[in-house]
């Protein structure tokens, strides 16, 4: 069964889920079982499919791709601010190599809370080299991380829809670079 949202809804969805955590961490009330299976929905709205479709993933034309291991290859199609403070990057995940690879554990960063989720793109940031700033993702107030979770084996010619979300940079700076462990760097034009 798939469920399929539109980015403005999955926006929604997620800005919800994340009030609705801080509202929960703030009355102290959080907490409980962490279950610890793969998952590739956002990581703060667990099974809701709130993950970007293949048809958002592959449906545009790339913005920049980031050369990755062993034949991997992320594809940046949209950068979107929107008015909760943040910024959702969407994407795909592709092995174009001719066998199959495990996504590099270097692609969830190295901070123990994000590391405990499982494998994701947790480690990704945005900087703006103008302000002088660099952005992580956000997570939830379970410290999950706001983006893709549950990568492991990808088989050849693979893909799957990828997003991550960050903080905001200011309205006026439109161009980051976007950087992913043992993936290339490239430019992406946030709009919105």
């Amino acid at each position: 069964m798939s469920i399929r949202f539109t980015a403005k809804a999955r926006r929604g969805m997620v800005a919800l889920t994340v009030a609705v955590g801080l509202a929960i961490g703030v009355a102290g009330c959080g907490g409980g079982g962490d279950e610890k299976k793969p998952d590739t929905s956002a990581s703060a709205s667990k099974g809701s499919g709130s993950n970007p479709s293949a048809q958002e993933g592959q449906s545009q034309t790339p913005m920049v791709e980031l050369q990755g291991q062993d034949g991997l290859l992320l594809q940046i199609t949209s950068a979107q601010r929107d008015s909760g403070g943040f910024v959702t990057v969407n994407g795909t995940l592709k092995n174009d190599g001719a066998k199959s690879v495990v996504v590099p554990p270097q692609t969830s960063g190295n901070e123990t809370e994000i590391i405990k989720n499982g494998p994701s793109l947790g480690g990704a940031t945005l900087v703006d080299s103008k302000g002088k700033k660099r952005y992580y993702v956000l997570r939830d107030t379970d410290g999950r991380p706001l983006t893709t979770t549950g990568l492991g084996n990808m088989e050849a010619g693979q893909s799957l829809p990828v997003f991550m979300q960050f903080p905001s940079p200011p309205e006026g700076t439109t161009d980051v670079s976007i950087q992913v462990p043992t993936f290339s760097s490239g430019t992406i034009k946030i709009s919105g």
